[in-house]
C-alpha cells in the first residue's frame, strides 16, 4: 500500500489526506539522496494524490514549536523553518516529513482548517501540539469541538529507549506519566504524551486517531531513523479541494 488512510479524515469529501510508506519512496531533499530521485518520488505522490506538485508547501523541520502560517510567498523550493503549517487555502497541500516522529494532521470541519505538525520527542516535549492548536483558534477562530487530528506510525515505546537526561527532562516537564521501565532502561511513549495533550487542549477523544504502528519495528514499510540513521523521510499529507 502506497497511501495510508487515516479513518477520521478520510470520511471528508472535501479533503485530500492520508500518510505515505516506503512504496512512493523518500521525500526529503535533506537526507543525501539523489535530487532527481527525490523530484520524481513527489511528482509520483502527486500524481496519486491529484494535486499539483508545486503548490505543495513542506519544512525545514527543526524540532522546534514554531508554527507557521502559509502565505503566498510560500512554496515548493522554498520551505520555512517551523514544526507546524496552518493554512484555509484550497489546492495547497501541506507536508510534514518523518522517520520515527510522529506525523500530525489537523482539520477544522467547520471553518475549513487544515495542518501539519512535526513532533518528535523535543517537539512533544515543547508542546508543538497545543501551538498548532492555538493558531488554528487564535488566527483562524477555530472552534476545538471541530478539530479532528490523525497521528501517522511513529517509533513505538517498544522500541524508543533513552538515557539519564531524557528520563529527567521528562519527569521535570511533568511527562513522567510517558516513561516505562523495561528491565534496567526506561523507554519513552511519546504517542501517549501527544494524545494527553491533545485532550488536555480540548480536542474530543472521538475525534482523535493515532497509529498504532511502530515505525522501527516495522522499517521495512516506513523510514526509520533508529532502525538505520542513513535513511529516508515518509510523510503526512493533507490538502482542502
Amino acid at each position: 500500500m502506497k497511501i495510508i488512510q487515516n479513518n477520521s479524515l478520510n470520511k471528508f469529501t472535501n479533503l485530500i489526506s492520508g500518510f505515505t510508506t516506503k512504496k512512493i519512496g523518500n521525500l526529503a531533499f535533506h537526507v543525501n539522496d539523489n535530487k532527481n530521485h527525490v523530484q520524481k518520488n513527489h511528482e509520483a505522490l502527486a500524481k496519486e494524490l491529484a494535486y499539483n506538485r508545486d503548490s505543495l508547501i513542506h519544512m525545514k523541520q527543526i524540532h522546534s514549536s514554531n508554527v507557521k502560517i502559509v502565505n503566498n510567498d510560500d512554496n515548493f523550493t522554498n520551505p520555512q523553518e517551523c514544526d507546524a503549517l496552518v493554512t484555509n487555502k484550497k489546492n495547497i497541500p501541506l507536508m510534514v516529513m518523518v522517520a520515527d516522529c510522529s506525523p500530525i494532521l489537523f482539520y477544522d470541519q467547520t471553518k475549513k482548517i487544515i495542518a501539519v505538525a512535526h513532533a518528535g520527542r523535543k517537539g512533544a516535549f515543547k508542546n508543538i501540539v497545543q501551538e498548532t492548536i492555538n493558531t488554528m483558534k487564535y488566527s483562524f477562530d477555530s472552534n476545538i469541538d471541530n478539530i479532528f487530528v490523525s497521528v501517522g506510525a511513529s517509533i513505538g515505546v517498544c522500541c524508543y529507549q533513552v538515557g539519564d537526561e531524557i528520563y529527567s527532562e521528562a519527569e521535570e516537564l511533568g511527562l513522567g506519566y510517558s516513561l516505562v521501565k523495561k528491565e534496567t532502561a526506561y523507554h519513552l511513549n511519546i504517542t501517549r504524551i501527544l494524545k494527553t495533550q491533545l485532550l488536555t487542549a480540548g480536542i474530543q477523544e472521538n475525534n482523535i486517531e493515532i497509529s498504532k504502528e511502530c515505525t522501527c519495528c516495522l522499517n521495512n514499510k516506513y523510514y526509520s531513523y533508529r532502525a538505520n540513521p542513513q535513511t529516508g523521510r515518509f510523510a503526512g499529507i493533507i490538502m482542502l479541494k
